[in-house]
């Protein structure tokens, strides 16, 4: 079994943003180390997630509306880390969709769905986001 791990830099685009990294996390996987397995593929902030949808400009527009409406209603009530970052909505919503995915591969190829890519999603953005790819596999 053969372990190789891998990271790049996302610099997003907006506070709440949707930065389509397929191609950067594949590029990372075709270095022939690892010819197939599984990615584990992680943001380590609290305020990224990361999903795997259709890149299509009305779904993607979908997709930030529910990361800015999912948590945002409840903000009646106040929550607690706002005193101290105002933040927190993004900190829960990164809960709900999670900071890291497990995908198999092949050959430098993510085994997605026709049209299906890996997205990272910013919740308290623009920033430079890191993103670690580590695949196992032979």
């Amino acid at each position: 079994m053969a372990v190789h791990r891998d990271t790049f830099s996302v610099k997003t685009s907006g506070r709440i943003s949707l930065e389509n990294i397929t191609s950067e996390v594949e590029s990372r996987l075709a270095d022939g180390k690892v010819r197939v397995g599984t990615a584990t593929i992680h943001v380590p902030h609290t305020t990224t997630a990361l999903a795997v949808n259709e890149d299509e400009p009305g779904l993607r527009n979908d997709i930030l509306r529910l990361a800015k409406e999912v948590v945002e209603p409840l903000r009646r009530g106040g929550f607690d880390h706002d005193r101290v970052d105002d933040n927190a909505a993004s900190h829960l919503t990164s809960v709900l969709l999670g900071n890291s995915l497990t995908l198999p591969f092949h050959d430098g190829r993510l085994d997605l769905g026709t049209w299906e890519n890996l997205f990272l999603v910013e919740l308290d953005g623009p920033r430079t986001r890191t993103v670690q790819v580590t695949a196992v596999g032979e």
